[in-house]
């Protein structure tokens, strides 16, 4: 596989409350995912290196946006995580990789700068137990 930059993501999905999918690329200014695994430290007194089991594994998210309350963009996806406890399936696609998670969202935190920018940063977590895998 060649190096790449990040331009032109093909998905970048969420679905609402009620499980539709909904296409958010657009209000999506940049995101910060990861893949963690757990590690377990297993060194005997017999060695001088650490000794490491992996454990369960992770996925975060935090998606950063401009305010769109538009029909289907992310304030509709996004209205719902304070008033709602569902998992939404979440989709990234770059380069012809992706990565699909359910995802808990635990806020909608929105902020307004002083030069007026009206932007959010929902931060999401691994629900349901299956390992993240990139297809």
């Amino acid at each position: 596989m060649a190096k790449e930059s990040g331009l032109g993501w093909t998905t970048c999905s969420v679905d609402d409350s009620a499980g539709a999918v909904q296409a958010i690329k657009n209000d999506i200014t940049n995101l910060q995912f990861a893949t963690p695994r757990g590690v377990q430290d297993v060194t005997g007194i017999d060695k001088s290196a650490y000794e490491r089991l992996l454990l369960l594994a992770d996925f975060s998210i935090t998606l950063n946006g401009v305010f769109n309350d538009a029909a289907g963009a992310s304030h509709a996806v996004f209205k719902t995580v304070s008033s709602t406890s569902v998992a939404r399936t979440t989709t990234l696609t770059v380069s012809g990789q992706t990565l699909a998670n359910e995802v808990l969202y635990t806020d909608y935190p929105l902020s307004r700068a002083e030069s007026g920018e009206l932007t959010f940063a929902v931060p999401g977590v691994l629900s349901d137990g299956t390992v993240p895998t990139w297809s």
